[in-house]
């Protein structure tokens, strides 16, 4: 490249970084914004999260674009076409995310009205501090480029799926003791899921960002927790 087309490439980076940027502030707020709606059983601020993720799959779009205009045009090559093949990765991670918390907020609006059993949300409310920790922390491994900070995100996929276990089968026992908890034992079901499945987003955004930063694939297996017992739930909301 000459000076002037690396320029431009360079503020044709730059651009992707501030979309990338902008959809993970977004995807944190609706992920926490999703979580509080349910403890809270807020429909206002569920019905917030889902008219917001209309934004995330806008700024989806852009990235998209601009990563193929700028591959068309700059023709880049390892290092930077890695760069693009990063973001479209990413932003690709950071839509699901904002779908999968806009299910959550959809599970809040159903609950409206039920009866809530004292004490069940206790699980969903610690698995979700990690899993928006691990958002947040795997973000700003991104924007550092911080494969050593993501592998730390990576390996505490197996922490999040072994309380999503626990969860599942807590509920499963209330269930079956008390037919008036299923409505909301339930819901509260699909949500915890919708939750771990955020985590595994997380964790695909940090291989990611090792692929970026050492142009090679993660060779080693993903700590996963046993998750055997819930193939109905997975494919039911469409994993």
């Amino acid at each position: 490249m000459n000076d002037h087309t690396a320029k431009q490439f360079d503020e044709d980076l730059k651009s992707l970084s501030e979309m990338i940027a902008e959809m993970g502030g977004l995807s944190e707020k609706l992920v926490a914004d999703s979580i509080t709606a349910l403890l809270d059983r807020d429909v206002g601020l569920a019905q917030s999260v889902i008219a917001t993720d209309k934004a995330i799959d806008a700024l989806q779009h852009e990235v998209e674009e601009k990563a193929v205009l700028t591959i068309a045009r700059r023709q880049p090559m390892a290092v930077d076409l890695r760069e693009i093949v990063a973001a479209l990765r990413v932003s690709n991670d950071l839509e699901r995310i904002g779908d999968l918390a806009k299910n959550i907020a959809k599970r809040v609006m159903a609950l409206e009205g039920q009866l809530q059993p004292p004490k069940l949300a206790g699980g969903v409310d610690h698995m979700s501090e990690l899993v928006i920790s691990q958002l947040k922390d795997v973000l700003d491994a991104y924007s550092r480029r911080d494969a050593a900070s993501a592998m730390e995100v990576w390996r505490q996929d197996g922490e999040i799926d072994a309380i999503y276990t626990s969860l599942f089968r807590e509920l499963l026992t209330y269930m079956m003791e008390d037919p008036r908890n299923i409505g909301f034992c339930t819901h509260l079901l699909f949500c915890a899921k919708n939750i771990e499945r955020i985590g595994d987003h997380a964790t695909n955004i940090a291989e990611t960002i090792h692929y970026l930063v050492h142009g090679e694939v993660l060779a080693d297996e993903r700590p996963k927790g046993d998750l055997t017992s819930m193939t109905t739930l997975t494919y039911a909301e469409g994993r």
